[in-house]
């Protein structure tokens, strides 16, 4: 699943990292940070797939958000008071982008695939850099999305589950409307104090279906244990590679990047899971990777781009 922090890095990336970042990481070089952290996150995907049989997908949801906000919090300290209406609005509407986001996602990797959930999940943001962009050109890139679906879906879609489908469609279209929200919280909140908080919103929000779904099973010591680590491989351990890579690289460079994401899921699914692919699965994600960077070029060529930061 797509990091639910990148949008935020990328608001990030001219200020300065947090006191006590790793230097060891800046090793790596930008690129390294970024494909580390795209690597992180898929595998974390991967392992809330293994989670899911003991707390159920709305179960790993909620402890994947409420560990990331316990840290978040306690990293970024955010500042409560002074906050217009308008801010707490839109970062309340960043907070349940986020939530739903990840909701359908686990909701559609709990039915299908990790590989081909991610691929139709990054047709939101492909979306949404198409519609912006308003050039001819995109036409091309969409026209390439809609046949890597359509392989996807081995030509009449009777390979894929549909409800798994439908929820992944609707992660993508959180994940555009996520990456909307987060811009605007960026402005609105100083350093990570907006993600902080939007983060909060969306723990608060899915606790009660996480506790609904599985009950005490979410306080067994291994379930714990495990949620907390597909928070710190999906959300705390990317952001903060992303966060120190975006000081040292381009947001266009950073978009391009994160196109790959589709294919490090199906990497990850594969050696974590046991999902292969056939010869035409590999060719559609392939095909929705290389519209993912066309599209990003294109926005890179009007002076622009949007960023398309995981939701995985």
């Amino acid at each position: 699943m797509t990091t639910p922090d990148t949008a935020a890095a990328a608001q990030l990336s001219g200020t300065a990292a947090p006191s006590g970042a790793p230097h060891r990481f800046g090793s790596l070089g930008p690129v390294g940070l970024v494909l580390a952290g795209g690597v992180s996150v898929q595998f974390g995907g991967a392992l809330a797939v293994t989670l899911m049989p003991r707390a159920g997908a709305l179960g790993v949801v909620a402890l994947r958000l409420a560990v990331s906000a316990v840290v978040l919090l306690l990293v970024c300290r955010p500042r409560l008071r002074g906050h217009s209406r308008t801010d707490w609005g839109t970062v309340i509407v960043f907070g349940v982008a986020m939530s739903a986001m990840n909701g359908l996602f686990y909701q559609a990797v709990d039915r299908m695939p990790l590989g081909p959930a991610v691929t139709l999940e990054v047709l939101g943001p492909l979306a949404l850099s198409v519609l912006t962009s308003r050039r001819a050109l995109n036409l091309l890139w969409a026209g390439l999305a809609l046949a890597g679906v359509f392989l996807l879906g081995g030509g009449g879609f009777g390979n894929l589950d549909p409800a798994g489908a439908a929820f992944a469609l609707g992660a993508g279209v959180m994940w555009a409307a996520y990456i909307v929200f987060s811009a605007r919280t960026g402005r609105r909140f100083p350093q990570a104090d907006g993600l902080a908080l939007a983060m909060t919103v969306g723990a608060l929000l899915f606790l009660p279906l996480g506790v609904a779904e599985s009950g005490t099973k979410l306080a067994d010591p291994v379930t714990l244990g495990l949620g907390a680590s597909v928070a710190l491989l999906s959300s705390v351990l990317p952001y903060t590679l992303e966060l120190l890579a975006l000081r040292r690289l381009p947001a266009s460079t950073f978009a391009i990047l994160m196109s790959l994401e589709p294919a490090l899921a199906a990497t990850a699914g594969f050696l974590v899971l046991g999902q292969g692919l056939s010869a035409m699965e590999a060719v559609a994600i392939a095909l929705v990777v290389v519209a993912s960077m066309g599209a990003v070029r294109t926005q890179v060529g009007r002076g622009k781009a949007v960023v398309p930061e995981g939701a995985s």
